[in-house]
């Protein structure tokens, strides 16, 4: 890709804060809350320096600042909250201005003065997670401080994060003096379910063993555990650990109170059967929270190689659950009330109008996006859907100004990146704007390849690395690509654009045939598809079956009325081929 710019590594204790409330603040008393937040920035800012802290990133109510030593970071944020709460006396309890406050000590990239990658992400996330008033540190930073600081750390146990692989062990200081009432409070929590995380959650219980054979037991164990390891691949998707879903192991259990047990929405069950050299699996995804059925399959094999079909079936089932899990979140994100709508609900409904893959539905994806990054300005998977969305925008040739649009596809690439290029959702997004915006091969292929090692079970990973490998000028590779990408998810809606990548790698092989069933599949799926109604113009026109080569092209100009193969041209750069430019010429489009 292009050059980011000169970045260096080190290890800091980042501290990160932010005011709670601040949009309901500046709605209600904007001038007033300006007032209120600059003489806090100023206590914070001094607090900061008094400790040997350094501020790196502002935006509007938050700060990030690094601290050479964990034990300054603690102590600064602790004598923060408490000259803060000095500031909130005497003011009504609308007027308070409250931060939370997060400490991590961690590796960081600097990047002009800024600073990027995980260690800051984790401590963001701990401030998210903070009460007003209070401070979260990691384990991390627990150890370094818990033998030299008068203070008393409340374990608050491993908290799954989102956009972090591993989970991370939270603490709250308490300060001397508060230790009684903050104690109380989290003796009274313990008895309490936990809270649903602010991402779709799931369960995957136990399969019950229905043949009264002791050796199906571990083969059945043996697949739950493969099927929770391939979903907690999905960094959108909270999932249960091993050890505490299979404490209902052997109980008769209510879907219900085990989603309210474990503070999850959703539940995976199922049982395992083996009869005459054959092994028969069900499994059912359950809303856990109303009770409804969402998915039910049943697959039946040859019981040979146990661990092949471990591995099939584990395909299988995480293949069908992710985009119907995805599905049903999109649809409770349509119903809940636009003043309610948090970040991750705007990013939902992004994606259903993403996958739209119309004029309309790239604008409102555009905006959507945009709203969800002001919300949350660390989300990366949103920045990278944003910025598909321009680049498609210019590509398809929806945009009115395509300079701004690819502009604004690249920053947005580089927004994600550096927010988070550990998850391959974001990671295989990037790649595919950057293939079309930036023409970086390598660079585009390291990131593609990346994103199906990180999740080998992705769809939107395999059908990126088709595009990217496409553009690329490997159609072999992409056809390949397409075609793990189908196998992983057959139903997904964004089907009919790998369908239509498939078809142009197909024309570029000068299989021109399949390159036909490509795009009546997925004109099948999305019959306004303008893509697809080229890919069959052009395919139609190379094969000779000139009247049916006509009819694609002017279902293609009943859709996309502007389209001219210059314009083509000049919008798809090195992703458009030679070949698909003749075909679409001898299907007769204008020029």
């Amino acid at each position: 890709m292009s050059d980011l710019g000169e970045v260096s590594r080190k290890l800091v204790a980042v501290f990160a804060a932010d005011v709670e409330g601040y949009s309901r603040l500046m709605g209600t008393d904007e001038v007033g809350t300006l007032k209120r937040l600059t003489e806090r920035r100023a206590i914070l800012d001094r607090l900061i320096a008094d400790h040997r802290g350094r501020i790196a990133n502002t935006a509007g109510d938050s700060v990030l600042a690094e601290f050479g030593s964990a034990v300054d970071a603690v102590l600064c944020a602790v004598a923060a909250q408490t000259a803060l709460a000095e500031a909130n006396a005497g003011l009504a309890p609308d007027r308070h201005v409250n931060f939370r406050i997060g400490v991590h000590i961690g590796d960081v990239m600097v990047r002009a003065g800024d600073l990027f990658g995980d260690g800051v992400n984790i401590a963001a996330r701990l401030q998210t997670m903070a009460k007003p008033g209070s401070v979260l540190i990691s384990g991390a930073t627990y150890d370094q401080v818990r033998k030299v600081l008068p203070m008393t750390f409340i374990d608050l146990g491993v908290q799954q994060m989102r956009n972090i692989q591993e989970p991370i062990r939270v603490y709250q200081v308490v300060a001397p003096g508060d230790a009684r009432e903050t104690a109380a409070t989290r003796v009274a929590d313990t008895d309490s379910p936990p809270p649903m995380p602010d991402k779709p959650s799931i369960a995957v219980l136990p399969f019950e063993n229905m043949s009264g054979d002791p050796d199906q037991e571990y083969f059945a164990d043996g697949m739950v555990e493969e099927i929770i390891t391939a979903l907690s691949r999905f960094k959108w998707l909270f999932v249960i650990a091993r050890n505490s879903s299979f404490t209902f192991k052997g109980k008769a259990v209510d879907v219900k109170e085990v989603g309210r047990r474990l503070g999850v929405r959703y539940v995976l069950e199922g049982s395992v059967r083996k009869a005459s050299g054959k092994v028969r699996i069900t499994g059912q995804l359950i809303d856990a929270v109303t009770g409804a059925h969402l998915w039910a399959n049943r697959f039946e094999r040859d019981l040979t190689d146990v661990f092949a079909l471990q591995d099939e079936v584990t395909v299988a089932v995480v293949s069908a659950i992710q985009p119907k899990l995805l599905q049903t979140e999109i649809v409770m994100a349509a119903r809940r009330r636009p003043e309610n709508l948090t970040a991750y609900d705007l990013f939902l409904r992004a994606m259903q109008q993403f996958y739209r893959s119309t004029r309309e539905g790239l604008a409102e994806t555009m905006r959507l996006a945009h709203r969800a990054l002001e919300l949350d300005p660390r989300f990366g998977l949103v920045a990278a859907l944003a910025s598909a969305a321009h680049m498609q925008n210019v590509v398809w040739g929806y945009a009115v100004d395509p300079q701004f649009d690819k502009k604004e596809a690249v920053r947005l690439v580089r927004l994600a990146l550096s927010i988070d290029d550990d998850d391959p959702d974001t990671m295989a997004l990037a790649a595919l704007t950057s293939a079309f915006m930036v023409g970086d091969s390598e660079s585009e292929i390291e990131m593609a390849d990346r994103a199906v090692a990180l999740n080998p079970n992705s769809f939107r990973a395999w059908s990126s690395r088709g595009h990217v490998y496409r553009v690329a000028g490997l159609p072999e590779e992409a056809v390949r690509s397409f075609e793990r990408a189908i196998r992983m998810s057959p139903i997904d809606p964004l089907l009919h654009r790998t369908f239509t990548g498939m078809g142009f790698a197909f024309i570029e092989l000068h299989r021109f045939g399949e390159a036909i069933v490509a795009g009546k599949k997925a004109l099948r799926q999305n019959p306004s598809y303008s893509l697809a109604h080229r890919c069959l113009a052009a395919a139609f026109a190379l094969l000779g079956r000139d009247a049916e080569a006509r009819e694609a092209a002017a279902r293609l100009l009943e859709f996309d009325p502007a389209f001219t193969i210059g314009a083509f041209v000049a919008r798809g750069g090195q992703s458009n081929s030679k070949l698909m430019v003749e075909g679409l010429r001898k299907a007769g489009l204008p020029e």
